[in-house]
Protein backbone atom coordinates (compact mmCIF):
# COMPACT_ATOMS: atom_id res chain seq x y z
CA UNK A 1 0.00 0.00 0.00
CA UNK A 2 2.76 2.41 0.93
CA UNK A 3 4.54 1.59 -2.69
CA UNK A 4 1.22 2.32 -4.46
CA UNK A 5 0.57 5.73 -2.06
CA UNK A 6 4.25 6.50 -3.01
CA UNK A 7 3.71 5.84 -6.87
CA UNK A 8 0.20 8.16 -7.26
CA UNK A 9 2.44 11.01 -5.18
CA UNK A 10 5.30 10.90 -7.95
CA UNK A 11 2.68 10.37 -11.24
CA UNK A 12 0.76 13.57 -9.50
CA UNK A 13 4.23 15.19 -9.52
CA UNK A 14 4.99 14.50 -12.89
CA UNK A 15 1.31 15.72 -13.71
CA UNK A 16 1.80 18.80 -11.97
CA UNK A 17 5.48 19.37 -13.93
CA UNK A 18 3.28 19.04 -17.19
CA UNK A 19 0.78 22.22 -16.16
CA UNK A 20 0.10 24.59 -18.67
CA UNK A 21 -1.74 26.85 -17.54
CA UNK A 22 0.21 27.73 -13.57
CA UNK A 23 -1.37 29.56 -11.28
CA UNK A 24 -0.29 32.75 -10.05
CA UNK A 25 -0.83 33.84 -6.70
CA UNK A 26 -3.89 36.36 -6.07
CA UNK A 27 -1.26 38.80 -3.97
CA UNK A 28 0.90 38.85 -7.60
CA UNK A 29 -1.91 40.13 -9.42
CA UNK A 30 -3.51 43.74 -9.98
CA UNK A 31 -6.97 44.51 -10.78
CA UNK A 32 -7.21 47.98 -13.27
CA UNK A 33 -10.48 50.02 -13.92
CA UNK A 34 -9.09 50.02 -17.65
CA UNK A 35 -8.58 45.85 -17.58
CA UNK A 36 -12.50 45.99 -16.15
CA UNK A 37 -13.63 47.93 -18.74
CA UNK A 38 -11.57 46.04 -21.38
CA UNK A 39 -13.20 42.50 -19.91
CA UNK A 40 -16.76 44.02 -19.86
CA UNK A 41 -16.45 44.50 -23.90
CA UNK A 42 -15.07 41.19 -24.66
CA UNK A 43 -17.53 39.48 -22.91
CA UNK A 44 -20.19 41.67 -24.28
CA UNK A 45 -19.13 40.69 -27.75
CA UNK A 46 -18.90 37.26 -26.60
CA UNK A 47 -22.63 36.94 -25.53
CA UNK A 48 -23.36 39.08 -28.93
CA UNK A 49 -21.64 36.43 -31.55
CA UNK A 50 -22.23 33.46 -28.99
CA UNK A 51 -26.24 34.38 -29.83
CA UNK A 52 -25.90 35.45 -33.42
CA UNK A 53 -24.11 32.26 -33.97
CA UNK A 54 -26.54 30.14 -32.39
CA UNK A 55 -29.00 31.79 -35.12
CA UNK A 56 -26.70 30.61 -37.70
CA UNK A 57 -26.52 26.80 -36.58
CA UNK A 58 -30.36 26.76 -36.24
CA UNK A 59 -30.68 28.03 -40.16
CA UNK A 60 -30.41 25.61 -43.30
CA UNK A 61 -29.82 25.68 -46.49
CA UNK A 62 -30.53 23.63 -49.24
CA UNK A 63 -28.16 21.24 -51.28
CA UNK A 64 -28.92 20.77 -55.03
CA UNK A 65 -26.93 17.26 -56.64
CA UNK A 66 -27.74 16.55 -60.08
CA UNK A 67 -27.62 12.68 -61.48
CA UNK A 68 -28.92 10.56 -64.52
CA UNK A 69 -32.47 9.27 -64.15
CA UNK A 70 -32.48 5.57 -64.38
CA UNK A 71 -36.30 5.69 -63.62
CA UNK A 72 -37.83 4.94 -67.08
CA UNK A 73 -40.47 2.24 -66.42
CA UNK A 74 -42.90 4.20 -63.91
CA UNK A 75 -45.77 6.19 -64.76
CA UNK A 76 -45.83 10.32 -64.77
CA UNK A 77 -48.63 12.08 -62.85
CA UNK A 78 -50.00 15.30 -64.13
CA UNK A 79 -51.86 17.01 -61.98
CA UNK A 80 -54.27 19.71 -63.72
CA UNK A 81 -56.75 22.20 -62.66
CA UNK A 82 -57.49 24.80 -65.48
CA UNK A 83 -60.40 26.87 -66.28
CA UNK A 84 -61.81 27.60 -69.67
CA UNK A 85 -64.22 30.15 -70.75
CA UNK A 86 -66.16 27.29 -72.74
CA UNK A 87 -69.37 25.10 -72.06
CA UNK A 88 -68.14 21.82 -70.73
CA UNK A 89 -69.99 20.48 -73.64
CA UNK A 90 -68.26 21.76 -76.36
CA UNK A 91 -64.50 21.07 -75.03
CA UNK A 92 -62.14 17.96 -74.39
CA UNK A 93 -58.81 17.34 -72.51
CA UNK A 94 -56.77 14.03 -73.65
CA UNK A 95 -53.36 13.41 -74.17
CA UNK A 96 -51.40 11.81 -76.57
CA UNK A 97 -47.55 10.63 -76.09
CA UNK A 98 -44.99 10.31 -78.52
CA UNK A 99 -45.73 7.28 -79.70
CA UNK A 100 -49.29 8.10 -80.40
CA UNK A 101 -50.54 6.40 -77.60
CA UNK A 102 -53.62 7.83 -76.57
CA UNK A 103 -54.21 8.08 -72.64
CA UNK A 104 -57.06 7.72 -70.72
CA UNK A 105 -58.53 10.79 -69.91
CA UNK A 106 -61.06 9.34 -66.76
CA UNK A 107 -59.22 10.88 -63.86
CA UNK A 108 -60.47 14.01 -65.04
CA UNK A 109 -63.63 15.95 -64.35
CA UNK A 110 -65.36 18.35 -66.22
CA UNK A 111 -67.67 21.48 -63.44
CA UNK A 112 -69.31 23.87 -64.49
CA UNK A 113 -68.36 27.52 -62.93
CA UNK A 114 -68.13 31.33 -64.05
CA UNK A 115 -65.16 32.17 -65.61
CA UNK A 116 -65.08 35.90 -63.51
CA UNK A 117 -63.26 35.27 -59.78
CA UNK A 118 -64.78 36.09 -56.82
CA UNK A 119 -62.94 38.94 -54.67
CA UNK A 120 -61.26 36.50 -52.53
CA UNK A 121 -60.51 34.75 -55.43
CA UNK A 122 -58.88 37.22 -57.26
CA UNK A 123 -56.92 38.36 -54.25
CA UNK A 124 -55.27 34.34 -54.19
CA UNK A 125 -54.84 34.82 -57.82
CA UNK A 126 -52.87 38.16 -57.74
CA UNK A 127 -50.84 36.88 -54.68
CA UNK A 128 -49.93 33.87 -56.56
CA UNK A 129 -48.82 35.97 -59.27
CA UNK A 130 -46.39 38.35 -57.39
CA UNK A 131 -44.79 35.04 -55.91
CA UNK A 132 -44.21 33.77 -59.43
CA UNK A 133 -42.75 37.09 -60.24
CA UNK A 134 -40.73 37.87 -57.25
CA UNK A 135 -39.34 33.67 -57.95
CA UNK A 136 -38.23 34.47 -61.37
CA UNK A 137 -35.50 37.76 -60.18
CA UNK A 138 -34.87 35.87 -56.70
CA UNK A 139 -34.45 32.34 -57.24
CA UNK A 140 -33.18 31.61 -53.22
CA UNK A 141 -36.85 32.27 -52.23
CA UNK A 142 -37.74 29.22 -53.46
CA UNK A 143 -35.58 27.82 -50.72
CA UNK A 144 -37.41 29.51 -48.66
CA UNK A 145 -41.13 27.94 -50.17
CA UNK A 146 -39.29 24.28 -49.95
CA UNK A 147 -38.35 24.49 -46.51
CA UNK A 148 -41.89 26.05 -45.11
CA UNK A 149 -43.77 23.69 -47.58
CA UNK A 150 -45.76 26.96 -48.23
CA UNK A 151 -49.25 25.75 -50.14
CA UNK A 152 -52.50 25.91 -50.00
CA UNK A 153 -55.62 25.59 -52.10
CA UNK A 154 -57.65 28.39 -54.06
CA UNK A 155 -60.42 29.38 -52.61
CA UNK A 156 -63.60 27.55 -53.53
CA UNK A 157 -65.71 28.93 -56.28
CA UNK A 158 -69.03 30.34 -55.65
CA UNK A 159 -71.06 28.36 -58.08
CA UNK A 160 -74.90 29.99 -56.88
CA UNK A 161 -75.31 31.94 -60.10
CA UNK A 162 -77.22 30.10 -62.85
CA UNK A 163 -76.06 30.71 -65.90
CA UNK A 164 -72.37 28.68 -65.89
CA UNK A 165 -70.42 29.58 -69.15
CA UNK A 166 -67.18 28.54 -68.51
CA UNK A 167 -65.48 24.58 -67.41
CA UNK A 168 -63.13 23.62 -64.56
CA UNK A 169 -60.92 20.94 -65.43
CA UNK A 170 -59.40 19.23 -62.24
CA UNK A 171 -58.22 16.09 -61.11
CA UNK A 172 -55.13 14.06 -62.69
CA UNK A 173 -53.72 11.78 -64.87
CA UNK A 174 -51.12 8.76 -65.53
CA UNK A 175 -49.00 9.05 -68.79
CA UNK A 176 -46.11 6.68 -70.14
CA UNK A 177 -42.85 8.76 -69.07
CA UNK A 178 -42.48 9.92 -72.69
CA UNK A 179 -43.10 13.26 -74.56
CA UNK A 180 -46.27 14.09 -75.18
CA UNK A 181 -49.25 16.73 -75.40
CA UNK A 182 -51.51 17.41 -73.06
CA UNK A 183 -54.11 19.14 -74.76
CA UNK A 184 -57.20 21.13 -74.84
CA UNK A 185 -59.74 21.89 -77.74
CA UNK A 186 -62.96 22.16 -79.33
CA UNK A 187 -65.08 18.47 -79.20
CA UNK A 188 -64.53 15.12 -76.63
CA UNK A 189 -62.27 12.73 -78.00
CA UNK A 190 -63.16 9.77 -79.67
CA UNK A 191 -60.28 7.09 -80.48
CA UNK A 192 -59.36 5.19 -83.56
CA UNK A 193 -56.73 3.06 -85.26
CA UNK A 194 -55.10 6.48 -86.26
CA UNK A 195 -54.70 7.84 -83.07
CA UNK A 196 -57.67 10.53 -81.67
CA UNK A 197 -59.76 12.85 -83.35
CA UNK A 198 -62.33 15.30 -81.62
CA UNK A 199 -66.03 16.01 -82.71
CA UNK A 200 -66.12 19.63 -83.56
CA UNK A 201 -68.13 19.71 -86.22
CA UNK A 202 -71.31 20.39 -83.86
CA UNK A 203 -70.01 23.26 -82.18
CA UNK A 204 -70.84 26.74 -83.91
CA UNK A 205 -67.05 28.84 -84.07
CA UNK A 206 -68.75 31.39 -82.69
CA UNK A 207 -69.17 30.11 -79.53
CA UNK A 208 -64.85 29.38 -79.45
CA UNK A 209 -63.31 31.15 -76.70
CA UNK A 210 -60.44 29.77 -75.48
CA UNK A 211 -59.39 32.19 -72.66
CA UNK A 212 -58.01 30.33 -69.57
CA UNK A 213 -57.01 30.06 -66.10
CA UNK A 214 -54.32 28.00 -64.74
CA UNK A 215 -54.40 27.50 -61.43
CA UNK A 216 -52.31 24.32 -60.73
CA UNK A 217 -50.44 22.03 -63.30
CA UNK A 218 -47.78 19.98 -62.05
CA UNK A 219 -46.26 16.66 -62.85
CA UNK A 220 -45.35 13.84 -60.53
CA UNK A 221 -46.60 13.73 -56.87
CA UNK A 222 -48.77 16.66 -55.95
CA UNK A 223 -45.75 18.46 -52.75
CA UNK A 224 -46.93 21.33 -50.68
CA UNK A 225 -43.72 23.87 -51.20
CA UNK A 226 -43.46 23.53 -54.85
CA UNK A 227 -44.95 26.54 -56.57
CA UNK A 228 -44.97 25.65 -60.58
CA UNK A 229 -44.38 28.23 -63.05
CA UNK A 230 -47.90 27.76 -64.54
CA UNK A 231 -49.68 28.30 -61.24
CA UNK A 232 -51.81 31.76 -61.26
CA UNK A 233 -51.31 32.36 -64.94
CA UNK A 234 -54.27 33.66 -67.17
CA UNK A 235 -54.67 34.16 -70.50
CA UNK A 236 -57.76 36.28 -72.66
CA UNK A 237 -58.30 36.05 -75.67
CA UNK A 238 -60.29 38.41 -78.15
CA UNK A 239 -60.21 36.08 -80.71
CA UNK A 240 -62.31 33.21 -80.91
CA UNK A 241 -60.40 31.55 -83.14
CA UNK A 242 -56.92 31.26 -81.07
CA UNK A 243 -54.08 28.73 -80.10
CA UNK A 244 -51.69 28.88 -76.92
CA UNK A 245 -48.77 26.92 -76.94
CA UNK A 246 -47.26 25.52 -73.86
CA UNK A 247 -43.24 23.91 -74.20
CA UNK A 248 -42.61 22.73 -70.62
CA UNK A 249 -39.35 20.82 -70.12
CA UNK A 250 -39.79 18.48 -66.94
CA UNK A 251 -37.23 17.93 -64.53
CA UNK A 252 -37.07 14.43 -62.02
CA UNK A 253 -36.69 15.91 -58.63
CA UNK A 254 -35.91 13.89 -55.48
CA UNK A 255 -37.06 16.75 -52.28
CA UNK A 256 -36.13 15.98 -49.03
CA UNK A 257 -36.28 18.23 -46.23
CA UNK A 258 -37.33 18.65 -42.80
CA UNK A 259 -40.83 18.65 -44.07
CA UNK A 260 -41.54 16.54 -46.54
CA UNK A 261 -39.61 13.80 -48.26
CA UNK A 262 -40.57 12.21 -51.51
CA UNK A 263 -39.88 12.14 -55.43
CA UNK A 264 -41.85 14.49 -57.57
CA UNK A 265 -41.72 16.88 -60.51
CA UNK A 266 -40.52 20.01 -61.56
CA UNK A 267 -40.62 22.27 -64.71
CA UNK A 268 -39.75 25.01 -66.91
CA UNK A 269 -42.02 26.49 -69.48
CA UNK A 270 -42.00 28.89 -72.93
CA UNK A 271 -45.11 29.66 -74.17
CA UNK A 272 -46.56 31.40 -77.67
CA UNK A 273 -50.15 32.36 -78.35
CA UNK A 274 -51.61 33.56 -81.82
CA UNK A 275 -54.77 33.60 -83.66
CA UNK A 276 -55.87 31.97 -86.53
CA UNK A 277 -56.58 33.20 -89.53
CA UNK A 278 -56.00 30.71 -93.02
CA UNK A 279 -56.57 33.56 -94.95
CA UNK A 280 -53.67 35.02 -93.54
CA UNK A 281 -51.34 32.02 -93.69
CA UNK A 282 -51.81 31.36 -90.13
CA UNK A 283 -53.35 28.15 -89.69
CA UNK A 284 -53.76 25.71 -86.59
CA UNK A 285 -56.43 24.21 -84.17
CA UNK A 286 -57.48 26.40 -82.00
CA UNK A 287 -57.24 25.01 -78.10
CA UNK A 288 -54.67 25.09 -75.26
CA UNK A 289 -51.57 22.68 -75.89
CA UNK A 290 -49.09 21.20 -73.56
CA UNK A 291 -46.01 20.11 -75.09
CA UNK A 292 -43.88 18.44 -72.53
CA UNK A 293 -40.54 16.62 -72.70
CA UNK A 294 -38.89 15.06 -69.82
CA UNK A 295 -35.24 16.15 -68.72
CA UNK A 296 -32.48 13.13 -68.39
CA UNK A 297 -31.24 14.90 -65.17
CA UNK A 298 -32.30 14.35 -61.97
CA UNK A 299 -32.16 16.88 -59.27
CA UNK A 300 -31.95 15.90 -55.37
CA UNK A 301 -32.63 18.72 -53.44
CA UNK A 302 -31.73 18.23 -49.27
CA UNK A 303 -31.86 20.36 -46.51
CA UNK A 304 -28.78 20.41 -44.60
CA UNK A 305 -28.09 21.93 -41.30
CA UNK A 306 -24.90 22.66 -39.57
CA UNK A 307 -23.46 19.68 -37.70
CA UNK A 308 -23.46 20.43 -33.63
CA UNK A 309 -19.65 19.73 -33.35
CA UNK A 310 -18.78 22.79 -35.90
CA UNK A 311 -21.14 24.75 -33.77
CA UNK A 312 -19.00 24.19 -30.91
CA UNK A 313 -15.84 24.78 -32.88
CA UNK A 314 -17.24 28.39 -34.29
CA UNK A 315 -18.01 29.00 -30.52
CA UNK A 316 -15.01 28.34 -28.86
CA UNK A 317 -13.02 30.33 -31.85
CA UNK A 318 -15.35 33.48 -31.19
CA UNK A 319 -14.84 32.99 -27.45
CA UNK A 320 -10.70 32.77 -27.72
CA UNK A 321 -10.26 34.92 -30.35
CA UNK A 322 -12.24 37.78 -28.32
CA UNK A 323 -10.36 36.87 -25.25
CA UNK A 324 -6.65 36.90 -27.27
CA UNK A 325 -7.46 39.96 -29.31
CA UNK A 326 -8.87 41.87 -26.54
CA UNK A 327 -5.85 41.08 -24.37
CA UNK A 328 -3.55 41.85 -27.13
CA UNK A 329 -4.74 45.43 -27.22
CA UNK A 330 -4.96 45.80 -23.73
CA UNK A 331 -1.28 45.13 -23.75
CA UNK A 332 -0.58 47.20 -26.44
CA UNK A 333 -2.64 50.24 -25.24
CA UNK A 334 -1.11 50.44 -21.67
CA UNK A 335 2.49 49.49 -22.99
CA UNK A 336 2.13 52.85 -25.25
CA UNK A 337 0.55 54.69 -22.63
CA UNK A 338 3.22 54.14 -19.58
CA UNK A 339 5.46 55.10 -22.41
CA UNK A 340 3.93 58.35 -23.46
CA UNK A 341 3.17 59.28 -19.52
CA UNK A 342 7.23 58.32 -18.86
CA UNK A 343 8.29 60.79 -21.34
CA UNK A 344 6.18 63.33 -20.05
CA UNK A 345 7.60 62.37 -16.46
CA UNK A 346 11.10 62.43 -17.71
CA UNK A 347 10.83 66.01 -19.66
CA UNK A 348 8.94 67.30 -16.39
CA UNK A 349 12.11 66.01 -14.17
CA UNK A 350 14.83 67.44 -16.58
CA UNK A 351 12.87 71.18 -16.38
CA UNK A 352 13.08 70.98 -12.81
CA UNK A 353 16.26 69.93 -12.70
CA UNK A 354 17.62 72.42 -14.86
CA UNK A 355 16.00 74.84 -12.77
CA UNK A 356 17.76 73.55 -9.68
CA UNK A 357 21.08 73.95 -11.33
CA UNK A 358 20.59 77.34 -12.24
CA UNK A 359 19.76 78.34 -8.96
CA UNK A 360 22.18 76.46 -7.29
CA UNK A 361 25.16 78.49 -9.86
CA UNK A 362 23.33 81.53 -8.24
CA UNK A 363 23.90 80.87 -5.38
CA UNK A 364 27.60 79.96 -5.98
CA UNK A 365 28.12 82.94 -7.74
CA UNK A 366 26.56 85.32 -4.63
CA UNK A 367 28.30 83.29 -2.28
CA UNK A 368 31.94 83.53 -4.21
CA UNK A 369 31.19 87.62 -4.51
CA UNK A 370 30.13 87.89 -1.12
CA UNK A 371 33.50 86.02 0.27
CA UNK A 372 35.89 87.91 -2.18
CA UNK A 373 34.31 91.78 -0.76
CA UNK A 374 34.98 91.05 2.47
CA UNK A 375 39.01 90.60 1.40
CA UNK A 376 38.79 93.02 -0.62
CA UNK A 377 38.01 95.61 2.75
CA UNK A 378 40.58 93.89 4.83
CA UNK A 379 43.15 94.27 2.38
CA UNK A 380 42.54 97.64 1.76
CA UNK A 381 42.15 98.22 5.95
CA UNK A 382 45.79 96.74 5.95
CA UNK A 383 47.01 98.79 3.43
Amino acid sequence: LKELCGFCKKALTLVKELDAFPKVPESYVESTASGGTVSLIAFSLMAILAFLEFFVYRDTWMKYEYEVDKDFGSKLRINVDITVAMRCQYIGADVLDLAETMVASDGLKYEPVNFELSPQQRLWHMTLQHIQERLKVEHSLQDLIFKTAIKGPPPPQDDSSTSLHACRIHGHLYVNKVAGNFHITVGKSIPHPRGHAHLAALVSHDSYNFSHRIDHLSFGEDLPGIISPLDGTEKVSADSNHIFQYFITIVPTKLNTYRVSAETHQYSVTEQDRAINHAAGSHGVSGIFMKYDINSLMVKVTEQHMPLWQFLVRLCGIIGGIFSTTGMIHGIVGFLVDVICCRLKMGVYRQLKVKLLHHDLITFYCFNFHHCSIFLLFFLGIS
